[in-house]
């Protein structure tokens, strides 16, 4: 949780000029999410969830919630959307690393064109993109962690 704090404060700060959304790839039990909604400002927040069940505290709008399957729900995100997001997060992995790392080379060509120019992705698996580079990592951040990347 550290590693993936560190991460998120670090590409918010990058990213407070930019205007786009941000993507949150799972809501879990919100915790990232309401950390997000306290640090962004400015920008939407938008939630891709399967199945919402945190604390109310921790759900968005539900005009900011986007419900579904990512495999499916990312699609049709880039048709409402365009390569706008200033920020994507994603922790959409389990304990498994090896079914975490075929889900990661199935969505990461999903989840690139989403991204503006110069937009972040912050992941705690390892992605797969072919026009985006790695960067580092902040301080508090343990390598392997927490992963970040930049669009073009």
């Amino acid at each position: 949780m550290v590693s993936q704090r560190a991460c998120l404060d670090h590409a918010i700060a990058l990213t407070t000029g930019m205007t786009g959304p941000v993507f949150e790839l799972g809501l879990g039990n919100g915790r990232t999410y309401h950390h997000m909604a306290q640090r962004v400002s400015g920008r939407d927040i938008y939630v891709f969830e399967r199945n919402p069940a945190a604390h109310p505290d921790s759900t968005p709008p539900e005009e900011q919630l986007i419900l579904g399957d990512v495999r499916e729900t990312l699609p049709s995100t880039l048709q409402r959307f365009g390569a706008s997001a200033s920020l994507i997060h994603a922790d959409l992995g389990g304990h498994n690393r090896e079914k975490n790392d075929v889900f990661a080379r199935f969505v990461s060509p999903l989840i690139e064109p989403l991204l503006a120019s110069d937009g972040l992705m912050v992941s705690s698996d390892r992605m797969y993109f072919e026009g985006m580079s790695e960067e580092p990592l902040p301080q508090d951040a343990v390598p392997g962690r927490c992963f970040i990347y930049r669009a073009p």
